[in-house]
């Protein structure tokens, strides 16, 4: 009789250390991307030219994300494109002007990717297409 119980809380013990390990494996992470990205605001410059001028930040996100934008003329949405600087002079990113209504944005939507692969240190910009002063936040 002994032998039985002792084999029963055993297997009673490992199934309960099973289910918290399962329940430690399954617990949500936190999310990496946001945390290793840095997010500024900028108003844009008007059509191939510069608004306000940034440094490209030395975190995880190789990207120029547009995650907001609001359109200080009276649409509600405008085309905004991610400019930086190189030794020759600045430049308009190869993904030229992107279409963004009022609002925010996912980080993790490739249609908002301005710029990718921009290195940590660049200055960049916006540009929008139809005006200037409009404000947009780019993560990155």
């Amino acid at each position: 009789m002994r032998r039985i119980r002792s084999t029963t809380l055993t297997a009673g013990a490992l199934a309960l250390a099973g289910v918290a390990a399962t329940c430690v494996a399954l617990a949500p992470a936190a999310s990496a991307s946001a945390q290793a990205c840095t997010v500024t605001t900028l108003t844009t410059g008007a059509y191939e030219s510069q608004g306000t001028i940034a440094t490209k930040a030395s975190s995880g996100c190789g990207d120029l994300n547009l995650t907001y934008s609001y359109n200080a003329g009276s649409r509600t949405y405008d085309e905004y494109a991610g400019r930086y600087k190189k030794s020759s002079g600045w430049v308009t990113g190869s993904k030229r002007y992107v279409l963004a209504y009022d609002g925010s944005h996912s980080v993790n939507d490739s249609t908002y990717w301005l710029v990718t692969g921009l290195s940590a240190g660049t200055q960049f910009s916006v540009a929008s297409l139809y005006d200037g002063g409009d404000t947009v936040r780019i993560t990155h």
